[in-house]
């Protein structure tokens, strides 16, 4: 597996599962905090900041419109 193909297999778990991770949590802050764990985990630094936008935007998907 070439280093490229690992990277893009890395960037495609660390999305599915910040995804995943982001459901949970009630506020947005929280989405962000969980999705950015789960990234860090997977992928570091860069991994965090992916995770934590992911959750970001999972909660103001869920938030309720008024």
């Amino acid at each position: 597996m070439t280093r490229s193909s690992r990277r893009a297999a890395a960037v495609l778990a660390l999305g599915l599962s910040a995804l995943a991770v982001s459901a949970c949590g009630h506020t947005v802050e929280q989405k962000a905090a969980t999705g950015a764990i789960a990234g860090a985990v997977v992928a570091g630094p860069v991994g965090a900041a992916v995770g934590g936008a992911a959750g970001a935007a999972v909660g103001h998907i869920d938030k309720p419109n008024p």
